[in-house]
């Protein structure tokens, strides 16, 4: 018999991983703070459940994608959480960008509970989700990471990357690849700038490059995005960006490693952001280059 899987998190990304685990057979259970972004999932055949003990008291594994630490805490702490309503042996697969000091603390709380904790961040964006194309790290105890592949397989992961059982690795492998990305994407709207001020044909210079230099897809999906400014609707908002950036300079600090790179991105973020521009694609990090900050202003606050 199927375990009944819990999903909490039904947002951009959220959303098609949930309909992942129903297309493939899964009695799912869903649970959102905003109730209307679940409801699409109970046509496939989700129950929607109105609080988090409901849904945890049901089942015995729970994937969550929430927005950040906060939200993480919200979802697993106090008397209506996760580690008060959910059975020993249970299984908690977290999918969301977080400090690695927040997966170690959260992980070591379920372990005092008799369950499992399993950091699992995603690389990937929604149509890569729908697509069954998503790369997940993974790290934490192995019974864990035993028990969570075959639904990680199910969920649309393509590839599994181990990291092994310090809970916190994959979570800092996932900051270091979204500060990766946020920097490839500054670096785009850089070169796109340059080549066209110095009348070169911007769009034909990364067809070249993505038939070349940078044949992936990555390049292939962000050069498309930034070259024709579809910075909305936005499949990831600038202003998570800046919050995952945040996040990497606090985890880079927690460590003492300087990282210039991205206290620049930090700045070029919070100024689209408090232009109004929080709400477009992170990828609109490349406007920056060509809506500067005012002199004078603070922009690595």
């Amino acid at each position: 018999m199927q375990p009944t899987i819990g999903f909490i998190g039904t947002g951009s990304l959220g959303k098609p991983i949930a309909a992942n685990l129903l297309s493939a057979g899964q009695p799912l259970l869903v649970f959102n703070r905003t109730a209307s972004k679940a409801l699409p999932l109970a046509g496939a055949g989700a129950v929607i459940c109105q609080s988090v003990e409901e849904l945890a008291r049901q089942c015995r594994v729970v994937f969550s994608m929430v927005s950040d630490d906060r939200a993480l805490s919200s979802i697993c702490l106090g008397p209506g959480g996760l580690l008060e309503h959910l059975l020993p042996g249970s299984l908690h697969i977290s999918m969301s960008t977080i400090l690695p000091q927040t997966a170690r603390e959260i992980s070591a709380l379920h372990k005092e509970k008799g369950q499992y904790y399993l950091a699992a961040p995603v690389f990937g964006r929604p149509e890569a989700a729908a697509a069954r194309k998503l790369q997940v790290v993974v790290s934490g105890d192995q019974q864990a990471r035993t028990m969570a592949e075959p639904l990680l397989r199910l969920a649309g992961a393509s590839g599994i990357w181990d990291f092994g059982e310090e809970t916190a690795s994959a979570n800092t492998v996932k900051l270091c690849g979204n500060f990766l990305i946020a920097a490839l994407m500054e670096a785009m709207g850089e070169s796109m700038a340059l080549a066209s001020k110095s009348g070169v044909d911007a769009s034909a210079m990364w067809s070249m490059f993505n038939q070349t230099l940078f044949n992936t897809p990555l390049y292939h999906n962000y050069s498309r995005i930034i070259l024709g400014a579809q910075f909305d609707p936005a499949a990831f908002t600038m202003t998570l960006g800046l919050k995952d950036i945040r996040l990497v300079l606090e985890q880079a600090a927690s460590v003492d490693q300087s990282m210039p790179t991205a206290e620049l991105l930090r700045g070029h973020m919070q100024h689209l952001v408090d232009s109004g521009k929080g709400n477009i694609d992170w990828s609109g990090v490349s406007l920056a280059v060509t809506q500067p900050p005012p002199p004078g202003s603070n922009i690595n606050h």
